[in-house]
């Protein structure tokens, strides 16, 4: 038994790898998904090095703190400054470094929460699958809005706050669709045949069950992630987001729609920060979904 069950996971090892390999032949000919890939990763050096690229603090004004002026964009100060007289190109860069990790951190948390959830349901099925799926109807019904004002208002406004209400939000549509995923994996012919040489549950999932739906949640994630910083730019917009002097792309959008007639470059750059990296992550998301589908290999 435990040799047939060796040789089985040997093959669907081989049969993975050579589909992964496959999809990533298919990842490299999509030019658009490989510029918005490198596009991201640039995003997210910048806003893991923004300590040391920001040439000026994010709080901090630049000159006499008693003469608050807003300059224009040039050479010395390439996105001018705010009605602080903080440089903007710094708080756009540490900007990133709150938004990219409110995005991230939110989408992988929601993953991880969803994936245990949906898989239990899924794979267990029966009645524990009807109680767990009610329970997410019931959390899916509630607005998405007044769900994360509801939690804000009970942790307080805060990063913290942001975290756990987006991620709360976030798992339930991620747990249908990893429930949907097991659903149909665990009655493949490849999963019928490890039970059939007595396999254990844990190994059936982590071996055969979890590497063939590892696709559509990276999928989901790569979508997840700009869905949550647009969320998170929205919160603060609304002055639900991180509190002042802290920067986002989203409280620094509120901050130049303020200002807007006068001067409008402070909304200007934030804004189009935002629009970029949404972008980009959608189009290397639909870049996976074509590579990861078999049905798209012709």
């Amino acid at each position: 038994m435990k040799t047939a069950a060796g040789v089985l996971g040997k093959v669907q090892a081989t049969r993975s790898a050579s589909l992964w390999n496959d999809a990533w032949r298919r990842l490299k000919k999509n030019k658009v998904a490989v510029i918005s890939l490198i596009y991201t990763l640039f995003i997210c050096l910048v806003a893991l090095l923004a300590n040391h690229l920001a040439p000026y603090s994010y709080k901090d004004p630049i000159g006499d703190p008693n003469l608050f002026s807003t300059l224009f964009p040039s050479l010395k100060f390439p996105f001018g400054t705010d009605q602080l007289s903080r440089d903007l190109f710094s708080r756009c860069i540490y900007g990133a470094q709150m938004s990219m990790s409110v995005g991230i951190v939110t989408a992988v948390s929601s993953l991880v929460l969803g994936l245990i959830y949906g898989g239990i349901s899924g794979y267990v099925g029966g009645r524990l699958d009807g109680v767990l799926m009610r329970i997410v109807d019931v959390l899916f019904s509630f607005p998405s809005l007044l769900l994360i004002i509801l939690i804000q208002s009970m942790i307080g406004r805060g990063l913290l706050g942001i975290y756990l209400a987006l991620t709360i939000v976030g798992w339930v549509s991620t747990a249908r669709l990893v429930r949907g995923q097991v659903l149909q994996v665990k009655e493949m012919v490849y999963v019928e045949a490890a039970r059939s040489i007595g396999s254990r549950g844990t190994m059936i999932v982590f071996r055969h069950i979890f590497p063939n739906i590892l696709g559509p949640l990276i999928v989901t994630l790569t979508f997840n992630i700009p869905n949550n910083i647009l969320a998170e730019s929205f919160l603060s917009f609304l002055g639900l987001g991180v509190p002042p002097p802290y920067a986002s792309w989203g409280s620094l959008a509120r901050d130049g729609y303020q200002a807007l007639q006068t001067y409008p470059h402070l909304i200007f750059f934030p804004s189009i920060l935002i629009f970029l990296v949404v972008l980009a992550f959608n189009l290397l998301g639909d870049g996976l979904r074509d590579a990861l589908d078999p049905k798209m290999k012709r």
